[in-house]
């Protein structure tokens, strides 16, 4: 370590200990292979112990699923005929937050590390990200910035009522569909703007709330900022409204599809890279090109080009990060507003990149918003994956040679995956570039979690199949 960078952390450290000087616990988590937070409380004794060289976290925590399945292969992490051995939890004490429904106890988010070679495991969300992040300063001294959108559902239940009802018959939180409503928010206004007041006191902003399209949908804007600190807080602010919501008996849902015939719910994510030096935009343009291949681009750079055409190019070969689950393709629908083609245009709200330029917006505000997502993704792998296609776009000179989506029909456009089957696959498969961009580790491990829900699901028995087929067949 550089007698600067040894300093800053101990300046971190010193920092840190005097922040926790009147507490007797904290609380850590890191980010599971499904974007959950996993962690617990320790004594303010023991994380002062482990603050600077870490401690052993059960690797069990990439070898299960949501619901606390093992997964039927061995992970390429910890496996069971390991004794799913410890993996290396490091604090990272600049994700520092204080968690106000919980008396303010502090907690931090973790990185977790090969114990052997003690380097970052590209499994682990937060260093996979960080990673790619790191590759764009160091090659192209730029800082990615990222802005995250959020819809999802509300339902007047609980844990127990939804065990109880098996998920069928949910009662919304309120009925019909009233978008940017400033009316319904008042029916219920305590639950509202507790979640805006501790998002606030969390240092989690947001720049936009309100209700959206559908049966108790509300939106939520985070602020734009630093991709892997936007990263970050979408998962807190997950946490955040399923923290509260029971307190008033309502259950989020961040499901991308919760129910058959209404909207689902977009996870869109907003990208551009700024100048580490100058503070640039380096997808804006000094002057607009006065004579473009497309109108669209006229505002957009040659550096934001590439990296448009990075993004378009490996789209379909990272499905599974931004499309993680079985119900994430019953969003993807043609009929619903959600896009399915390997697509883009300027303000385009059905392609899957829509690009946001002047003179819609100021010069430092262009950028990309991709549509793709639901509110069920996994924002670090998401925007790890999106970032690391943006690089090798502009690595590689990729030339732009998909033309805006306008009005034209859309079927000239290659389509995206529709199922979770046909996304790992083409994920997995020998030479995807999402394998060239994030490593034959990552995709191994990913790929194999996806494959166990699709047997989950291809094992299943919904109610579906039993009040179709019960009597008729």
């Amino acid at each position: 370590m550089e007698g600067g960078d040894a300093w800053t952390m101990k300046s971190i450290v010193d920092k840190v200990k005097a922040d926790l000087a009147n507490d007797g616990n904290v609380k850590v988590a890191a980010v599971d292979a499904d974007g959950i937070l996993r962690g617990k409380i320790i004594s303010k004794d023991k994380f002062l112990s482990v603050i600077e060289d870490g401690f052993g976290f059960c690797g069990v925590l990439y070898s299960w699923d949501m619901h606390d399945t093992a997964y039927a292969l061995n992970s390429t992490i910890s496996a069971a005929d390991e004794g799913y051995r410890d993996l290396q939890a490091k604090v990272d004490l600049e994700a520092f937050y204080r968690i106000p429904w919980e008396n303010n106890i502090p907690f931090f988010l973790l990185k977790i590390h090969d114990p052997e070679t003690n380097e970052a495991m590209p499994q682990c969300p937060r260093g996979l990200l960080a990673q790619i992040c790191d590759q764009f300063e160091a090659q192209l001294n730029g800082t990615p910035m990222a802005g995250s959108e959020l819809e999802f559902y509300h339902y007047r239940e609980t844990a127990e009522s939804l065990a109880d009802k098996n998920g069928i018959n949910l009662k919304p939180l309120t009925p019909g569909m009233f978008g940017y409503s400033i009316q319904r928010p008042t029916l219920n206004q305590e639950y509202f703007y507790d979640i805006l007041n501790t998002c606030t006191s969390t240092g989690i902003k947001l720049e936009g709330w309100h209700t959206e399209t559908g049966p108790g949908v509300f939106e939520a804007a985070l602020t734009y900022g630093p991709a892997k600190e936007v990263a970050d807080k979408t998962s807190l602010f997950k946490l955040i409204c399923k923290s509260i919501g029971p307190r008033y008996g309502i259950l989020p849902c961040f499901m991308a599809k919760p129910a058959q015939g209404m909207p689902g719910n977009s996870g869109h994510m907003h990208l551009s890279v700024l100048d580490k030096k100058t503070g640039q935009n380096l997808f804006a343009r000094d002057l607009a090109d006065p004579s473009p291949e497309w109108p669209d681009i006229a505002h957009l750079s040659d550096f934001g080009r590439h990296f448009l055409a990075g993004v378009l190019d490996g789209l379909p070969d990272i499905m599974p990060l931004l499309a993680p689950t079985i119900n994430s393709y019953k969003r993807l629908n043609e009929n619903f507003f959600a896009p399915v083609t390997v697509s883009w245009g300027l303000e385009h709200r059905i392609a899957s990149i829509r690009l946001i330029a002047p003179p819609v917006c100021s010069k430092k505000g262009t950028r990309l918003e991709i549509r793709t997502p639901g509110a069920d993704v996994h924002t670090h792998y998401a925007m790890a994956a999106l970032l690391a296609l943006g690089l090798r776009g502009i690595q590689n000179k990729i030339p732009l040679t998909t033309p805006p989506m306008g009005n034209e029909d859309s079927s000239k456009f290659a389509k995206l995956p529709k199922s979770l089957q046909d996304a790992t696959d083409k994920f997995a498969a020998p030479g995807s570039i999402a394998r060239q961009v994030l490593g034959d580790k990552f995709v191994d491990h990913f790929a194999e979690t996806r494959y166990h829900e699709i047997r989950e699901w291809n094992e299943a028995v919904t109610n579906w199949e039993v009040t179709r087929y019960i009597e008729t067949v």
